[in-house]
Formats: structure tokens, sequence, C-alpha cells
């Protein structure tokens, strides 16, 4: 196809190529404009919900971690399906050495003296409600990994009847209460009868006073 040159066109018109070069030109910026506000207007996508786990399931995962380990480094070693209650009572005998809670003896003349003024050669144990928790943290971890809640050794008797020995022991040793508190219960509103209060005694006397005149 032939341009249309000045000579050939004197005056000035627009040719039809020029014309549809500006067309498209114009078409294209459109489009351009379009998109560019539908990317602006666009709704933000909402960011994914967090998977990060919460300070509970770390610390059972590390509270099974070191049981899993305690029972390679036993004598024999033991599988977790040999392990029982008399294993897990091993088990927290053992932490006993990384506690941090002083428990008096009975000889001691600061025993059952919640704040001692001096201090004393007692050991440092585990504090009750650091086992405690540690068991129900243990009891929920064994049942995660595939063990039946029947066979559970954390929930055994025997653990129950140490834990409830720990925590008399040291309430006595140490002079606290481990006893939870009771709520008091809320006072009841006592419910008054809907009744009308009784009319004035002038009232009454004028209403006496008018029957008898009629």
């Amino acid at each position: 196809m032939d341009f249309v040159s000045p000579q050939n066109n004197p005056n000035n018109y627009p040719s039809s190529m020029v014309g549809s070069n500006i067309m498209a030109t114009i078409a294209t910026n459109n489009n351009s404009s379009s998109s560019s506000i539908s990317s602006s207007t666009a709704t933000p996508t909402a960011p994914p919900p967090s998977t990060t786990p919460s300070r509970y399931e770390n610390q059972k995962r590390r509270d099974w971690n070191t049981f899993c380990q305690y029972l390679r480094n036993h004598r024999p070693p033991l599988s977790l399906s040999m392990c029982g209650g008399a294993h897990v009572l091993e088990f927290l005998r053992y932490l006993d050495q990384f506690g941090k809670t002083k428990v008096h003896n009975q000889t001691c003349p600061f025993f059952g003296i919640p704040n001692p003024p001096a201090p004393c050669p007692c050991p440092l144990r585990q504090a009750w409600g650091s086992l405690d928790a540690l068991i129900g943290r243990l009891r929920a971890a064994y049942e995660e990994h595939g063990g039946r809640p029947e066979g559970n050794p954390f929930g055994a008797r025997a653990v129950r009847i140490y834990l409830r020995e720990v925590r008399d022991f040291q309430a006595k040793a140490r002079g606290v209460s481990y006893e939870k508190k009771r709520k008091r219960p809320k006072p009841k509103m006592a419910v008054s009868s809907a009744q009308p209060p009784a009319p004035p005694a002038a009232i009454l006397a004028d209403a006496t006073a008018a029957k008898s005149t009629i």
C-alpha cells in the first residue's frame, strides 16, 4: 500500500493509514488505563491463617521428646509399649534433681513456714503444680502418638496417688495450701410480690363516710 505524501494530499486531510494508527493508539491507551484502574480497585487478598503452634503444643512436644530420651537412656532401654506406671514414677523422681522449689524436711526448723527467714540445707524438688501439668501434657501426647487410652501409663492409679502425696506433703512442708478456692454464690435477689400499696387512711375514711351518707 502506498503512503500518502503531502504533495499528493494538498489539503492536508488525514489519510486512512494515519487515521487507523491513531484509532489503534487510542484503543491501546483505553485498555491500559482500564486495566490499571481495575488492578488498583481490586480487593486485596486476605493473608493465610497462621499455623504457628501454641505455647502449650510446643511445651507438650518438648516434654514428649524428653520422656522418649529418658526411655532410650534407661538401663536396660525401654520401648514405649513396655512403659508402665512404675516407669512414669521413676521419671518423675528423676526430674526432682532439676527442681527449683525448696521442700523442707520434717526435721527442718522451717518446716511449715511459707517464708523462712534464713537458708536451710533442705533439697530442691519439682513443684507439685509443675508435675501435675507435666503429666497432663504427656497423657495427651501419648494418645496423640497412637497409644490406647485404656493403656495410658500417665493415667495409671499409681501416678495419681503419687501426685496426691506430693501435693499434700509439699503443702505441709512449705506452709501453703493447694486447695482451690470455692467461688461464693451470688446472693439471690428477693422477688417481691407485685401487690399494690395500701391506700392512705384518709382516703379510707372519706370512702367510708361517703357510703354512710348514701
